[in-house]
């Protein structure tokens, strides 16, 4: 059967490609996993004893060329990093390199929303596209459950220190920790967008059914755990980690962890399988590790450290990816996961495509379920030597990095050969490799460009080194991203930010935690309206989060929401499932 992106769905596309897909142990086999190491989850999908994989491996942690895949200032439909990256991986693969790839589980709030799933596209997907979908092996409802626990743990401690004295409480083995309601910095979580359990009351009722606080939800994906689970480097080092987590502060101002709460082993108990990443498969058969699915705010935004290292150890080129643009992203890659890793890129792709190139040059709104306007689908050289003003923003983000980007044009048919050769033609001139992929059109055949591109990067000498050392002063910090990385002229803090600011420098217990800077992903700066490269402008920060287990100091520019909404046109409306073969249609 021909598969043909122009006319069938990624749904058809991937169900088509299962009928033929090789079985999940023949995938491990070809990576060199021998059969101990392979945790079988049917035929179509496995779990990886991470453990087993990098004790037999010894010292050699980072045999592959090890390549980033972020992009340029996205329109809201995003330009295709997943879709890239397995596009990559494939095109890689038809040039005779022995690749594998890692991208992130995906959400069900997202899945059944308006994103999707995020198992790339057309011809270039990561299948078994239903489970990759919905549930895969159960981490994110590990991650719900370990979280869940740890507000159980929390408020029914808040309801027995309520109404028991001291005394009644060390017949219990307890000391009084003194919690402060108004400081619970936690809430639930459930993996799906809703909105209407943000700000919720609890403990409703009489004495015995809890202390009436406010309280609210948020996504799974979100949660401090899930964080973790992405840069931790093994069982031990995550289990460390979650006993850090801050829930609240007592009432004397002292931080009230999840230790104090004595729930810190339990929680890891959740975690011990969801520790090893799963294998799938792109639809030619090449291995993909799928582990983790953090925000790519205030998270890292990828996949795990853990997946990174085993892609390192077991192929030759290795493709990840890190969520949004170069100045979240990538940022985060380079300064946050590969500090955390001690894995350093031999190239970073920037995938960019004319029309969202077009939106920065003045075009018209890009929107969601909104036909796309005329000046999107003709040729518009004026408006797009105009937006590439934010391509090459991005490649000397990058460059900063010490890497040498490879620009990939993602091609939509309506791409001219003289859009096409133009942004060729300004991002070398500002320093970066260029190459029009056709991935998702052609599969593996039509990214043999980009792959040969990201091949000659990877040979290339390089100095990678950080932005910043973690000696150097929070401030500093966030004035050397604002300005170095973003653009901003500077930086300025509302009252509670920067009193929380001269806290956190005068705390050694945080001063070299890293830095997650919490800012829109729809512009290179703080607001979302502004495209393109913004110039004259202020970065404000208007609060300051930490999240201790994470190891991260989160600085807050502009409002953020850890609970999504769902729109009024979600995509569970077309999701259904064949009930005479059991199949899923309608996923994306």
């Amino acid at each position: 059967m021909k598969l043909d992106p122009t006319k069938m769905q990624d749904w058809e596309i991937a169900q088509a490609s299962e009928r033929t897909a090789k079985p999940i142990d023949e995938i491990a086999a070809g990576l060199g996993l021998t059969p101990d190491e392979v945790i079988p989850h049917g035929r179509d999908l496995a779990k990886i004893d991470y453990k087993k994989v990098l004790q037999r491996l010894g010292k050699q942690k980072q045999r592959a060329k090890y390549i980033d895949v972020t992009a340029i200032t996205p329109t809201p439909l995003g330009e295709g990093k997943t879709t890239t990256v397995i596009g990559l991986v494939q095109g890689l693969a038809k040039i005779g390199k022995n690749v594998a790839g890692a991208i992130r589980q995906p959400s069900g709030g997202p899945t059944f929303n308006i994103k999707g799933s995020a198992a790339g596209g057309g011809l270039s997907q990561c299948i078994p596209l239903t489970p990759f979908s919905i549930r895969l092996t159960g981490d994110i409802d590990s991650i719900t459950n370990a979280h869940n626990l740890m507000m159980v743990a929390l408020t029914s401690r808040m309801q027995h220190e309520n109404n028991y004295d001291d005394a009644r409480l060390a017949k219990s083995g307890l000391k009084r920790l003194d919690i402060d309601p108004e400081t619970v910095q936690v809430k639930w979580v459930m993996d799906f967008c809703a909105q209407a359990l943000r700000n919720i009351t609890i403990g409703k009722g009489g004495k015995m059914d809890g202390l009436e606080t406010e309280s609210g939800f948020a996504i799974s994906v979100s949660s401090e755990l899930m964080a973790i689970l992405a840069v931790a480097n093994d069982l031990k080092d995550l289990r460390e980690r979650v006993g850090k987590i801050v829930v609240a502060k007592s009432r004397s101002g002292k931080d009230v962890t999840t230790a104090d709460l004595e729930v810190d082993g339990a929680m890891t108990a959740w975690l011990v399988d969801a520790m090893n990443p799963n294998l799938l498969q792109t639809i030619e058969g090449q291995p993909v590790f799928v582990h983790a699915g953090p925000f790519a705010n205030i998270a890292i935004g990828q996949s795990s450290v853990i997946a990174d290292k085993l892609g390192t150890a077991l192929a030759d080129y290795h493709v990840t990816e890190s969520g949004f643009g170069a100045d979240i992203g990538f940022e985060k890659f380079w300064n946050l996961k590969c500090r955390m890793s001690g894995l350093k890129p031999n190239a970073v792709v920037i995938v960019a495509t004319i029309r969202a190139l077009k939106m920065h040059g003045g075009g018209p709104d890009v929107k969601p379920g909104v036909p796309l306007s005329e000046e999107y689908t003709k040729e518009n050289l004026g408006l797009l030597e105009k937006g590439c003003e934010n391509l090459v923003a991005h490649i000397e983000i990058v460059k900063k990095s010490g890497v040498r980007p490879v620009v990939c044009i993602n091609n939509f048919y309506t791409d001219t050969k003289a859009e096409i050769e133009l942004v060729k033609k300004i991002a070398i001139a500002s320093g970066a490799y260029a190459a029009l992929s056709e991935h998702w059109l052609k599969g593996g055949a039509g990214a043999v460009e980009l792959a040969e591109a990201v091949v000659q990067a990877c040979e290339e000498e390089h100095d990678f080194k950080f932005l910043y050392e973690l000696e150097t002063p929070l401030d500093k910090r966030i004035e050397l991203l604002a300005k170095e990385i973003y653009g901003a002229d500077g930086v300025e803090y509302s009252k509670d930010a920067l009193e929380k600011l001269k806290a956190l420098q005068a705390d050694p217990a945080t001063v070299t935690l890293g830095t997650c800077m919490v800012k829109t992903h729809l512009s290179l700066s703080h607001e979302p309206r502004l495209k393109g490269r913004p110039r004259s402008w202020t970065l404000p920060i208007s609060d300051i989060m930490v999240y201790k287990g994470a190891g991260f100091v989160v600085p807050v520019a502009g409002g953020i929401k850890l609970m999504p909404g769902t729109a009024s046109n979600p995509a569970y409306r077309r999701i259904d499932v064949d009930v005479e073969t059991g199949k899923v249609k309608g996923l994306f």
